[in-house]
C-alpha cells in the first residue's frame, strides 16, 4: 500500500494539514480497499496549529519508508524550518520518496535545496518573497500546482486539494481520482491557472505622477486616448510616455488597459451583468476586446472567472453532484 507522511511543523495551517488527510484517507481502489495508508508526523510531540494545538500520532522517524513525504503551509514562511525536518525531508527524498507541498510549505521545501534548478510555485502573495530567498529556483506564480516528477509543489489552500488529486491520478488513474473528486465535492480539474485568483495591483508612480493615476482609475470607462492623458497632465504625449515609463515601468496605455480589467474583475465578482455590458461599463470597445485582453492578463475568460468567483447560489449542487453526494455522504 502507497504510504503517505505528512509533516506537522510548528504553527502549521490546519486547513493546509488536513488536505491530504481527506483526500488520500478516503481513496478507494475499485475493489474498495483503501489506496493509502496515512501518517501525520510532528516535529514535536505537540505542535501548534493557529488557535490550537495538535498531538501527532507519529513523529518524525516515521517519515522513514513514506512513498509520499508532504509538507503544508506554515504560518510565517520566514523561519526556516528545525534541522530535524529538513534532515527527515533529504532523507525521503534520497530513498525515492515523493516530496510534495502545499502553500507556504514550499519555503521549507526549498531549504531542503530540492527545488533548486526546478520550477516551483506557492500562495500567490508570497511567489515574490520566494523567488527573492532562493533565486536559484524558477517560481511560477500562474498555477495551481507545478509537478516536475520527485518533487511537487502547489500553491495556496485549495490548490493543494488540486495537487493531491493530481498525485491520485498519477498513481491509480482516472477513474480513482474522479471518484475521490466526487467525495471531497470538488472539482477533478480546475480550469485556468493561478493568475486568476490574483488581484493585480496597478503598477505605482515613483514619482508625481499620482494624481494623474488616480484619475486615470476614476475615468477608466471613458474611451481615453494618449492624447487625452498627456492633456490631462499638461505634457506632450511624448514627455507622458517617456515619464511614465520611468515612474511605473508600463505605458500610459497599458497600464489603463490594466485598470479596467481590474475593474471588470469586481463587476464579474459582484455583479450579474452581461460580458458585454461588462465591457462597455470599464471601457473596452466590445466583449471581444475584454475577452482578450482579461485572457493575456489573468489566463481565463470572463466567463470562466465568473464560473469561479461569481454571484451564485451557494445553496444548490450542479446535478451530477447532487444526485451522488447522498451516497457519497455514508462511504
Amino acid at each position: 500500500m502507497h504510504e503517505v507522511a505528512v509533516i506537522a511543523m510548528q504553527d502549521v495551517i490546519p486547513f493546509d494539514l488536513t488536505i491530504p488527510c481527506e483526500i488520500f484517507g478516503r481513496v478507494r481502489l475499485h475493489d474498495g480497499k483503501p489506496a493509502y495508508s496515512l501518517r501525520v508526523c510532528g516535529e514535536t510531540a505537540e505542535v501548534r496549529a493557529a488557535s490550537f494545538n495538535i498531538r501527532p500520532p507519529f513523529g518524525l522517524d516515521a517519515v522513514s519508508g513514506a512513498h509520499t513525504v508532504i509538507l503544508p503551509g506554515v504560518e510565517d514562511p520566514l523561519p526556516p524550518p528545525s534541522d530535524a525536518v529538513i534532515d527527515a525531508v533529504r532523507a525521503a527524498a534520497a530513498n525515492g520518496s515523493r516530496i510534495a507541498s502545499i502553500c507556504t510549505g514550499s519555503f521549507p521545501l526549498a531549504e531542503t535545496g530540492l527545488l533548486s534548478g526546478k520550477r516551483a510555485t506557492t500562495h500567490w502573495s508570497f511567489t515574490d518573497l520566494l523567488a527573492e530567498r532562493y533565486p536559484d529556483i524558477e517560481v511560477d506564480p500562474f498555477v495551481l500546482f507545478v509537478d516536475t516528477g520527485q518533487v511537487i509543489t502547489s500553491a495556496g489552500a485549495s490548490a493543494g486539494l488540486d495537487m493531491c488529486l493530481h498525485l491520485v491520478r498519477r498513481d491509480h488513474g482516472q477513474a480513482v481520482a474522479a471518484n475521490a473528486a466526487r467525495i471531497a465535492v470538488a472539482p477533478l480539474l480546475r480550469e485556468g491557472g493561478q493568475a486568476q485568483y490574483i488581484r493585480h495591483q496597478p503598477p505605482r508612480a515613483s514619482g508625481g505622477l499620482a494624481p494623474l493615476l488616480e484619475w486615470m482609475t476614476v475615468n477608466a470607462h471613458s474611451p481615453l486616448e494618449l492624447a487625452d492623458l498627456a492633456s490631462h497632465a499638461a505634457m506632450s504625449p511624448r514627455s507622458l510616455s517617456r515619464r511614465f515609463r520611468a515612474e511605473t515601468g508600463t505605458t500610459p496605455l497599458q497600464w489603463l488597459i490594466g485598470a479596467r480589467v481590474r475593474r471588470a474583475q469586481e463587476l464579474l465578482e459582484t455583479s450579474t451583468l452581461s460580458i458585454e455590458r461588462v465591457a462597455v461599463e470599464v471601457g473596452f470597445e466590445s466583449a471581444a476586446t475584454l475577452r482578450e485582453h482579461f485572457r493575456r492578463w489573468l489566463g481565463v475568460s470572463p466567463v470562466e472567472y465568473r464560473r469561479t468567483f461569481g454571484v451564485t447560489d451557494c445553496t444548490r449542487m450542479p446535478p451530477a453532484v447532487a444526485r451522488t453526494a447522498p451516497a457519497l455522504l455514508h462511504t
